[in-house]
């Protein structure tokens, strides 16, 4: 699994990314976490306004620093 956060290094992106960081571990799953901070980059997964985070290359949320929780139910609906 891929887990992509979205964002130019904003205090938000920064949380957002602790976040996921947090997430993985409580689940216990394997998973690649990587910083997208290229302005270019982020425009190629059509997302406007940062953070967002992408799971194997599929947006789940952008625009708000979404919660452990929120980032654990989007890698277990990645899952199924």
């Amino acid at each position: 699994m891929k887990i992509q956060i979205l964002g130019t290094g904003c205090p938000k992106c920064k949380k957002t990314y602790e976040n996921a960081e947090q997430a993985v571990k409580d689940l216990g799953v394997s998973a690649d976490l990587e910083k997208v901070e290229s302005i270019k980059d982020i425009m190629n997964f059509d997302v406007m306004v940062t953070p967002a985070v992408a799971i194997d290359g599929k947006v789940k949320v952008s625009g708000k620093v979404p919660s452990v929780d929120d980032i654990k139910a989007y890698i277990a609906e990645s899952q199924s």
